[in-house]
């Protein structure tokens, strides 16, 4: 798609216009893989240019850059981080109701994909950021903006690569402002503003079942697809429960603003004797919670044989493992191990991000006054991410990282489901919302 250029005016206020912003970085196809950030980058990085701030370009693939731009603050603070990246995952099987990567504006929402994840965002940072510069606001530290690829298939070329081999970039920061959290949820007619303070952990699986093998004419006893067939039935049963501060501090959050009887039902969850029952009681709204209170698997590629008339000696499962914030390895591989119960299935660990960084909630208070100066009626509430974001890497270098672009969003958006999803869009409301909401905090950052 051709690429519009925007007159020097249009440039020079796009500051106030993060709608515009995002429609621009949607209009860059980086589905990852391959990603092929560099013409984004590039845009943010004129964009940056055109306000008279100067950014670096670091990268290990030049087709997969990420950027870094400063403002300077007046040295009374650490750095403060904002970041965020701009690859996207594919829109392949998905039927869209518009173009994916036009970035239209229709009935009040940006529509393409990337919108919530994490252009939109993005978008925002990128507009507090720049209006910092226009209003020469007054930071009490520096202001750091990195831009990264590579967040959706493993950070590899992104933050990962700039933690391991450029932490000098990092120093001194000891808060971040990053995906996902801030964004409105309603649940009994309350607006809560989950701000997210930690994340789970990745531990990628490879799992391998063998058994006797043959011609497809001759059926084997309790072969191996046998085994496999036991093997994900058991899979499908939940880990052990686990009730970590956070999601202690969440689920009071939540309790404390719901009516009886849902009050006592909800704060019965962290009993680890009635969670599974409440759970249940919730159902749909139960869902919020499921994921966050126990370590998951989740099988998501078999391989095995490629013949209609073989019968497999040797099947592998590659797994989809979520580790709690706080726990090990190691606990894990043991749970999982427990719920297995066989000893002749082999588990490999093909990939595992963990740091087990201690949750600071130092910002938490300030960040949440934020939401309720600007949303009077909003709850904020900390919160754990099921998924892992580029955070996990940052927390290496001792980097807290608050997931903070806040979305004020209508009562029937369900902000979690449009994740990743057909139709991602994003109302235009909200992104004002939320580049003010970033602004702000870049203003109060480090004040006494």
């Amino acid at each position: 798609m051709e690429k519009q250029l925007l007159t020097t005016n249009q440039t020079l206020s796009m500051h106030e216009r993060p709608e515009l912003i995002l429609q621009k970085l949607i209009q860059f196809n980086t589905t990852n893989p391959p990603g092929h950030e560099k013409a984004c980058i590039n845009y943010i990085k004129d964009l940056l240019g055109a306000y008279g701030i100067v950014s670096t370009i670091v990268s290990r693939d030049e087709n997969r850059p990420n950027l870094i731009a400063r403002l300077k603050g007046e040295g009374d603070a650490a750095p403060l981080l904002l970041y965020g990246h701009v690859d996207v995952v594919t829109t392949e099987n998905q039927r869209w109701t518009h173009d994916p990567f036009a970035g239209e504006i229709i009935d009040g929402y940006v529509w393409g994909r990337g919108a919530v994840d994490m252009k939109g965002c993005v978008a925002m940072m990128i507009a507090a950021f720049l209006k910092a510069k226009v209003e020469q606001t007054q930071l009490s530290g520096d202001v750091l903006l990195v831009i990264l690829s590579d967040e959706e298939d493993g950070g590899d070329d992104g933050a990962k690569f700039l933690v391991e081999q450029h932490p000098e970039l990092f120093d001194g920061v000891h808060y971040a402002l990053g995906e996902f959290g801030g964004f409105s949820m309603e649940l009994e007619g309350v607006r809560f503003y989950p701000i997210m303070v930690a994340e789970k952990q990745m531990c990628s699986l490879k799992v391998t079942l063998r058994g006797q093998g043959g011609h497809g004419s001759m059926p084997v006893k309790d072969g191996v697809m046998n085994k496999l067939a036991v093997f994900l039935e058991k899979l499908n049963q939940p880990l052990p429960i686990h009730i970590t501060p956070v999601i202690m501090e969440m689920i009071e959050g939540i309790a404390n603003e719901m009516p009886f009887p849902k009050k006592q039902a909800l704060k019965q969850l962290a009993n680890p004797r009635m969670t599974r029952t409440i759970l249940k009681l919730l159902g749909k709204q139960g869902q919020l919670f499921e994921a966050l209170l126990h370590h998951t698997v989740a099988a998501t590629i078999i391989h095995t044989s490629d013949k209609v008339n073989v019968i497999p000696g040797e099947v592998t499962v590659e797994i989809d493992g979520r580790i709690l914030p706080g726990f090990t390895e190691e606990q894990f591989l043991h749970e999982l191990k427990e719920l297995i119960k066989d000893d002749e299935i082999e588990i490999e660990v093909t990939r595992a991000d963990i740091t087990n960084a201690k949750v600071d909630m130092e910002l938490f208070d300030r960040l949440a006054t934020i939401i309720k100066e600007k949303d009077p009626d909003g709850v904020p509430i900390p919160f754990v991410l099921p998924g892992v974001t580029d955070g996990r890497f940052l927390s290496s270098l001792g980097i807290q990282t608050y997931g903070f672009t806040p979305l004020r969003l209508p009562p029937e958006f369900d902000f979690l489901k449009t994740v990743h999803a057909e139709d991602e869009r994003v109302p235009v409301d909200a992104l004002y919302f939320g580049a003010d909401g970033i602004f702000k905090a870049l203003q109060s950052f480090g004040n006494k």
